[in-house]
């Protein structure tokens, strides 16, 4: 396809895309998938060869959150039954994330619920920052609290986060139809706080929550404009007890257009599978491999994810490595020029402003957000062991996390 040809020499250059052929990947048949991820893989291989990192979530503070985040299991007024608790200790977080880390993760996201932290929290993250980079020499942290005030970005990054995660999560046309409690300028003026002290910008999307092919390409060519070193690519997963638990409104072929197209816009940056994999891309998850050169191991803020173990042998399986904390994860021109963990001189440099780690955001969460939450499985009338027809709701994958940070049982990793 002169389509696909045009876009791998573009990719190649670091050059944009037009939004028409932005759009028409996604526009493309199943009958092309196989050469639309063929070509998207090529741009992935040339600025990231076979190399796959991972993230681990440790949810800080779960539940109980203020803000109205349609998609968000953890919003107020959820019905969904996920763990509700206050903030772990440093210790605490130190010991989940050290699970992590012991499966191969090399950035460590720490997320907590709520609009956005008080100078307290910050206190707080800052001291937990410390103990897990006392006990894991060369991981990366990222930090995902929510809205930042003036100088709490400036504060993280002196108590050693490396990055900030806050999603853009929608276009702006229509971000207010999916949260009223907070704008969409807000969450830019968050990504911008965070990049301009210095933290390496982390900021994604959620697709599946009814939005319009132009909506996808609008907020993935504002994440260009931002120029995040990494996007977190989440799949809504439709929480029982929200208003989104209807809106199942993607399939496997649907998904890995999407991270094809993300690729395509954002050739260099770090493209990460986030929260709704399991959900949404089931077996085809070692295809998108080839697309993305990030992935979150084990489980998500409220929900259970794949076991880490076969996440490793899916990564293996596929012809891939896991990068480790000796690599550097972006392409030279990156490392050295702008912000964060695989800078140079650690300053902020070259890039317009950024965002921080992995996925859902609402003021609430890192890199999964849109965490796959949802209620285990949701009440309906599955036999078990059975597999519902193809194309319809998957909530069967659906679990609750109830392992891990906030619990007395070991973590998925």
């Amino acid at each position: 396809m002169d389509l696909l040809n045009t876009l791998v020499d573009k990719g190649l250059r670091r050059e944009t895309p037009t939004r028409e052929e932005a759009l028409a990947v996604l526009a493309t048949s199943d009958d092309d998938l196989l050469d639309v991820v063929a070509a998207a893989g090529k741009v992935r291989r040339h600025w990231f060869g076979r190399r796959v990192k991972l993230n681990y979530l440790v949810n800080l503070k779960s539940g109980l959150c203020p803000e109205d985040c349609s998609y968000c299991s953890q919003r107020l007024g959820s019905k969904a039954g996920i763990l509700k608790y206050t903030w772990l200790g440093p210790g605490e977080a130190s010991q989940a994330a050290a699970a992590g880390v012991a499966g191969g993760a090399k950035r460590v996201c720490l997320v907590a619920s709520g609009r956005g932290p008080t100078d307290r929290d910050v206190d707080r993250v800052s001291q937990t920052i410390k103990a897990i980079k006392d006990e894991n020499e060369g991981v990366e942290v990222c930090a995902c609290l929510g809205l930042l005030s003036e100088g709490q970005a400036e504060r993280l990054r002196e108590a050693g986060a490396d990055a900030y995660n806050h999603n853009l999560n929608t276009s702006e046309a229509t971000y207010g139809d999916i949260t009223t409690t907070h704008t969409y300028a807000d969450r830019v003026d968050t990504v911008r706080k965070a990049h301009a002290a210095g933290l390496s910008a982390c900021s994604g999307l959620i697709a599946g929550m009814g939005e319009s092919d132009e909506d996808l390409v609008d907020v993935v060519f504002a994440l260009r404009e931002l120029d995040p070193d990494s996007v977190p690519v989440n799949f809504l997963i439709p929480f029982e007890g929200t208003p989104l638990a209807k809106e199942w409104n993607l399939t496997p072929q649907r998904c890995l257009r999407i991270l094809a197209m993300v690729r395509f816009v954002c050739p260099d940056v770090e493209v990460r599978i986030a929260g709704g994999r399991e959900v949404h891309l089931r077996t085809m998850q070692p295809l998108a491999l080839h697309l993305a050169n990030s992935i979150f191991l084990g489980d998500y803020l409220t929900s259970e994810g794949q076991a880490g173990k076969a996440d490793l042998e899916m990564i293996a399986d596929a012809g891939f490595e896991v990068e480790g904390t000796d690599r550097v994860t972006l392409p030279e021109h990156r490392a050295g020029g702008g912000c964060g963990p695989d800078r140079a001189d650690g300053v902020c440099g070259s890039h317009g402003s950024g965002g921080g780690c992995g996925s859902h955001g609402s003021g609430d969460g890192c890199a999964s957000h849109q965490d796959g939450a949802g209620c285990a499985p949701q009440g309906g009338e599955e036999v078990p062991g059975s597999v519902p027809a193809a194309g319809g709701p998957r909530t069967d994958l659906v679990a609750v996390r109830r392992r891990g940070a906030g619990t007395d049982l070991a973590p998925n990793a």
